[in-house]
């Protein structure tokens, strides 16, 4: 037996759900959760690598998810360029102060294709070497988008050494 749950209004069942039928309200149903697939997607691309031109070429920004992986399978040289000292990713190679680029090239790979990865605490001492290196000829330099911070954000240790 079928209750009907709106037999006692004075209205019937489509003056009450506006004039919409099932078929339209599955169809709006549809559309909705399809627009809800593309935010979803634009926020997934929002996480891949972003080239910034800068003056001389370009530097590649990462997230942190990101340069966890490539640390997995690390090609590159990883360098600390914060000053003063706030703490240091696993597997840096060298700590170079990001105002002290050219005072320092000897300390960088001869080649100026070798993949070079900068960080720093929030990301913009690292942006600014960036891009004096890429102003120096450095052709593959890539940089962590917010730092250590945005590394300790999403749950990834710091190494804090006093």
């Amino acid at each position: 037996v079928l209750i009907d749950r709106f037999a006692h209004l004075p209205y019937t069942r489509t003056e009450i759900c506006g004039g919409i039928h099932a078929k339209n309200i599955l169809a709006l149903a549809i559309l909705i959760a399809a627009f809800a697939l593309v935010a979803c997607g634009a926020s997934s691309a929002s996480s891949a690598a972003t080239k910034m031109n800068v003056a001389g070429g370009s530097y590649t920004n990462v997230v942190p998810a990101q340069l966890k992986q490539m640390l997995g399978a690390k090609d590159f040289v990883f360098i600390n360029v914060h000053i003063p000292y706030a703490g240091e990713l696993e597997k840096t190679d060298v700590f170079i102060p990001y105002n002290e680029i050219s005072q320092n090239l000897v300390k960088f790979p001869s080649d100026q294709n070798a993949k070079i990865f900068l960080y720093c605490q929030s990301g913009r001492m690292s942006a600014i070497a960036a891009e004096e290196l890429v102003k120096r000829g450095y052709a593959n330099i890539w940089n962590l988008d917010g730092g250590m911070s945005a590394w300790e954000n999403a749950g990834l240790p710091v190494i804090k050494k006093k």
